[in-house]
């Protein structure tokens, strides 16, 4: 970088450039949410057979192109306001130079040199002779130059060395912001095909934490979301940011805005997004690396009159290699394209459009999804799963609030309705080993309680919605907990197939009286299991008697349950579902309950 180049420099054109790009990311955002949520989605239900499902997988190809497209601008744009933010601040720094060596008198050349006239004054019955002094690029350099600079009899050689220095300096960052920049930029060229591919996502995440880094100074200049913050003051710090900003943050940071309880929904849904294909790319491109298994696997072994299956050496080989990573990238994968499945079923039997509130691969995953918008829905269920819960199997989890937000919209007779999945905890793997500590509901309680309240930090409408918790399993356990822990911010409460919630009376729950409603499904063992102590309180009757939502003296309504078992308290066309479909549409009077 020279000094003509640096004085010409216009970091107003990249700015603008940035501008053009985010622009360009609204537009491929929009035409994305469109195909998804406008045609695809009206296209479903009435249309079936081969044809249609060729047109679906088009659909589905090309916004997740536009998807890509949102993504890779978004970062572009937040690239090019970096590279323009570092050239401005060096520009800034030869400007104030050069207006010193203006109003000094002295000459800038074309080198960055600096020519001082000769001295006011004589110096042994002679004036100084003026001169000229080059600056130096490093702070010893610099620190040599003003001592020699010093020793002239010329007042003005220290001056003009000063300035040289800070036209020096100026070049110089302008140089590094060059250098930085440069290939990054180069690194956001797309492949010059027309296909999204498992790499270009992987590379897309990789794009993103290079100018993460790259533009720390631009980024340092943007508001960060308070440390440890309230849904409210998430919410705040939110609405305080510009356009501009906003985007920098969805794009820089999107698991972090992701994850932030108070942001609007669609907000947290589009960063999640990013989030989950980027992760689906990453995952894709690690489970191909991994090499295939032997195509025999096992051999049998005679052992008197009894046949054994064992491995084979080179299928035990691999195991000890790939079988960890390869089993762990397959479950997750599973679980993401699970996701995906519920955004390509909006429209069928009238789902709303899904909105991703929550999403991490991390350990045993994080998912939490919305069927239609909590920020405007008149009645919201937020619903916990339990023991066994991960991102690979949260599909069913998802099916179930779908199955129940069918039956809550037709119950709300035109309210509108929310329902959410929420795996944002670490659930208990095992129901022998896990499943009898508390600490995984303690644990996760807080999360719980702070999703709630960010639900209200985030309403677009001035009416509140009428929120019902509902728990399964150990799930039914971490919403007692929540409600022991702090305030549980909901009007209902559902327990199903309940082991005990850490409370010994429906009173205790946070919500109004005569609000918590329980099921317990023939052949359901798990409320049994917890009676011998998982999760309840005791009782003081009868010595070593644990209260269960189930239990007459802990007060919930129990209502009818015609399903059977531990797992199909959703199951569609069923009194379990109905019942819950009431409560969550604020119907109570119609609930049936046992006798």
């Amino acid at each position: 970088m020279d000094l003509k180049t640096l004085k010409a420099l216009k970091p107003a054109e990249y700015e603008s450039a940035a501008d053009g790009y985010r622009a360009l990311a609204d537009m491929a955002q929009a035409a994305k949410d469109h195909i998804e949520g406008t045609v695809a989605a009206g296209m479903r239900e009435p249309l079936e057979g081969q044809a249609a499902d060729a047109a679906q997988g088009e659909l589905r190809e090309l916004a997740g192109n536009f998807q890509y497209t949102r993504t890779e601008c978004g970062v572009i744009s937040t690239a090019l306001n970096g590279l323009a933010f570092d050239l401005a601040a060096a520009q800034r720094k030869l400007e104030a130079a050069l207006a010193d060596a203006r109003a000094q008198g002295f000459t800038v050349n074309p080198d960055g040199s600096v020519a001082y006239p000769p001295g006011p004054d004589k110096t042994d019955g002679k004036i100084p002779e003026g001169g000229a002094t080059g600056g130096h690029g490093t702070p010893q350099a610099q620190g040599i130059g003003r001592q020699i600079a010093g020793l002239s009899p010329n007042p003005y050689a220290a001056r003009a060395q000063d300035i040289a220095d800070r036209v020096a300096g100026a070049l110089a960052q302008a140089t590094a912001a060059d250098e930085k920049w440069a290939p990054q930029l180069r690194a956001l060229k797309a492949d010059d095909d027309l296909t999204v591919s498992a790499r270009d996502w992987a590379d897309a995440g990789s794009d993103t934490a290079g100018v993460r880094g790259a533009a720390d100074p631009y980024l340092d200049t943007i508001k960060g979301p308070p440390k440890e913050g309230t849904p409210a003051e998430n919410a705040e710090w939110w609405r305080g940011l510009s356009d501009e900003e906003r985007d920098a943050q969805i794009a820089m940071n999107p698991a972090s805005v992701g994850a932030l309880n108070g942001l609007p929904a669609d907000v947290r849904d589009e960063a999640n997004r990013a989030v989950l294909a980027q992760k689906q790319g990453q995952f894709q491109v690690a489970l191909d690396a991994i090499p295939k298994a032997p195509e025999d696997k096992y051999v049998f072994l005679a052992s008197g009159k009894a046949a054994n299956t064992v491995p084979t050496v080179e299928y035990k080989e691999w195991l000890r290699k790939y079988g960890e990573d390869h089993e762990q990238l397959t479950r997750s994968l599973k679980g993401m394209q699970s996701i995906e499945d519920r955004f390509d079923a909006t429209g069928v039997e009238g789902l709303p459009e899904a909105y991703l509130l929550g999403f991490s691969a991390e350990g045993n995953g994080r998912a939490i999804v919305a069927n239609g918008n909590p920020d405007t829905a008149d009645h919201t269920a937020v619903y916990v799963p339990g023991t066994t819960a991960n991102l690979g199997s949260v599909g069913g989890e998802i099916d179930r609030m779908a199955n129940l937000w069918r039956g809550a919209n037709r119950a709300a007779l035109g309210d509108s309705v929310s329902t959410i999945t929420w795996l944002g905890y670490d659930a208990p793997q095992s129901i022998p080993k896990d499943a009898p500590f508390s600490h995984y509901a303690d644990d996760g309680a807080p999360a719980y309680n702070q999703f709630l309240n960010g639900l209200d930090a985030s309403r677009t409408v001035d009416t509140p919605s009428h929120t019902t918790a509902i728990g399964h399993s150990y799930g039914t356990t971490l919403i007692g907990s929540a409600a022991r822990q702090g305030d549980l911010n909901a009007d209902d409460v559902i327990f199903a197939g309940s082991p005990g919630v850490q409370v010994g009376s429906a009173e205790q729950m946070d919500v109004p009286k005569g609000r918590v409603w329980n099921q317990e499904a023939p052949w359901d063992f798990v409320p049994d299991f917890g009676r011998l102590g998982h999760g309840g309180t005791e009782s003081g009757v009868g010595g070593g008697v644990w209260i269960n939502p189930s239990d007459e003296i802990f007060g919930a309504h129990q209502m009818t349950t015609d399903t059977s078992g531990h797992s199909d308290y959703w199951d569609r066309k069923t009194t379990s579902l109905w019942n819950q479909a009431q409560v969550v549409a604020g119907k109570h009077g119609n609930v049936k309950l046992e006798d």
